[in-house]
């Protein structure tokens, strides 16, 4: 049951990791990364469209987020040739027919143990942060912005740039 498993329950923030021999850089912060601002795609992109930006891009993914912010899924470069070609979805449909509704977030504090947790499961990660805002009548509300997507190769460029040994 995952509700046992140590991994599941540090990926979730239940735990913290016990393990006592970890790497030098479990600790580090993922603001450390140095990630690129990422690209966003709205729900309205249709799927020919997606294909197109990620590609000229050069990105194989990308969240999709409404205006509001909220985050929606993900949207994979080769998932949306297969749904396309296995006839699932058409060139025309809007991307929300095609994303990922099951994804990892991790915040900028969170350390690249919990990182290195989540990637053993999933491709990729959003990195989000939470900001306050206020609207016109003062009252206020947390809105969760994408700061990036992080993969197993960016956790692996860093430690292997800035390996201690």
């Amino acid at each position: 049951s995952k509700f046992l498993s140590d991994k599941w329950m540090i990926k979730n923030g239940f735990l913290s990791d016990v393990r006592e021999h970890k790497p030098w850089w479990w600790n580090i912060k993922v603001q450390k990364l140095n990630l690129s601002a990422p690209l966003i795609l709205l729900p309205e992109v249709s799927c020919q469209k997606a294909i197109e930006i990620l590609q000229e891009k050069g990105y194989d993914q990308a969240p999709v987020v409404a205006e509001s912010g909220l985050i929606l899924g993900m949207v994979t470069l080769s998932n949306t040739l297969t749904s396309v070609l296995a006839g699932n979805a058409q060139f025309s449909d809007p991307v929300t027919k095609v994303i990922y509704n099951q994804f990892s977030k991790i915040s900028l504090e969170d350390n690249l143990g919990k990182l290195s947790c989540i990637l053993e499961n999933d491709h990729f990660a959003i990195v989000v942060h939470k900001q306050m805002q206020f609207n016109g009548n003062g009252s206020s509300f947390m809105k969760q912005m994408v700061f990036g997507v992080v993969t197993a190769m960016d956790l692996l460029t860093f430690v292997s740039r800035n390996d201690k040994k």
